[in-house]
């Protein structure tokens, strides 16, 4: 039951972070970096301390008295996941939608479930699974099987946005070659988007002494219950701090750059829809990890949530881009290979949910 509670709330996270994007589109009249700020000062700012001050007694404390090389750790992971984020557009601007996705997020699914393994694996700490221990145990080595599938789920739905963008470029008499198409330097940019954006899964690790304050609280209290759902929230506070510096700095500049400053008073655009929707987008994009921390909490092992984690986000992103109608006109070919990379995820699922319900 654990386990099935587990992969229930990697679900629920999964489809917080492939829709959150969706009410951005309700804003009107702004800039990219002005709603992307309005609403990310709702994911890293607002909603994480009011996560955890509704979920975690004197949260703030426990931040107060962690070590500050705890602290220091947990937040510079924070500003490189920020900058993993902002690297993503550029990676997709110079090798394209289906490849640039493909290739960071497989980065991000794999850095983000293994190296902290890895890490462990020289650094033991109570509780947490080595390289070692996924390579020479059964469940172990089901995840790594899972890990294996979910990446080539996600090259299968890269070649499927290939064919796409190749089949509508055609019918639309526009040059298949991207003008700003540039693999060098593309492929470097996607490796550092990739791999920093798995940082946030770092962080979490980081970070995990405050959370292991918070499961002891609630484990004194509630001896009988489990591990404690909510022992993340306080680590994402920090984490989220480093996420809103990068941000906030390139979207300032951006502002600056683009004379966009005007945007956050502009009497001329719907200013009340635009701040409600920006926060709802903001605060939908918080609650991915808000469930994922819950995921975390009944699954017990990193490798295995966050390849959940990423494996939904991907399969729901892909969902939408079907009911939204974005593969209407495109061949059978490539919709039948977006079918199959989806199914490929799925399965994926399947297999890490099966090696984690074998766990001793």
């Amino acid at each position: 039951m654990e386990i099935i509670f587990g992969v229930i709330f990697h679900f629920i996270g999964g489809f917080a972070s492939g829709s959150f994007y969706i009410p951005y589109k309700k804003v009107t009249g702004w800039a990219w970096e002005s709603f992307w700020i309005v609403g990310g000062l709702f994911s890293w700012l607002i909603v994480p301390p009011l996560a955890a001050w509704l979920t975690i007694p004197h949260f703030m404390d426990i931040i107060r008295s962690a070590d500050s090389s705890v602290l220091t750790y947990t937040y510079i992971f924070g500003v490189l996941w920020g900058i993993g984020g902002l690297t993503y557009g550029l990676g997709v601007r110079y090798l394209g939608v289906s490849l640039g996705s493909t290739i960071i997020l497989g980065l991000c699914s794999v850095f983000g479930s293994l190296v902290p393994s890895i890490y462990y694996q020289f650094k033991p700490q109570p509780g947490k699974d080595t390289i070692e221990t996924l390579a020479t145990t059964q469940w172990g080595q089901w995840v790594l099987v899972g890990i294996v599938v979910c990446v080539v789920g996600i090259i299968i739905c890269g070649r499927a946005g290939s064919l796409k963008e190749r089949e509508l470029s055609k019918d639309q008499e526009v040059a298949t070659n991207n003008s700003d198409y540039k693999f060098g330097l593309g492929i470097t940019v996607a490796i550092i988007s990739g791999v920093l954006s798995a940082c946030f899964a770092f962080g979490i690790d980081a970070g995990k002494s405050m959370a292991n304050i918070a499961n002891d609280a609630w484990k004194a209290i509630h001896p009988n219950q489990g591990n404690f759902l909510y022992q993340n929230n306080v680590t994402y506070v920090v984490i989220l701090w480093g996420g809103l510096t990068t941000n906030f700095i390139w979207c300032m500049i951006l502002n600056a750059r683009n004379k966009t400053f005007g945007n956050y008073t502009d009497s001329r655009t719907p200013l009340l829809k635009n701040y409600l929707f920006s926060a709802l987008a903001g605060t939908t994009w918080f609650l991915q990890f808000f469930f994922y921390g819950m995921g975390e909490s009944r699954l017990g092992n990193g490798a295995s949530s966050w390849i959940l984690h990423m494996a939904f986000i991907i399969l729901i992103a892909n969902t939408w881009g079907l009911v939204l109608k974005e593969w209407k006109g495109v061949s059978k070919k490539a919709f039948t290979t977006v079918i199959v990379g989806i199914i490929t995820i799925i399965l994926s699922v399947v297999i890490v949910g099966y090696g984690n319900s074998i766990k001793p």
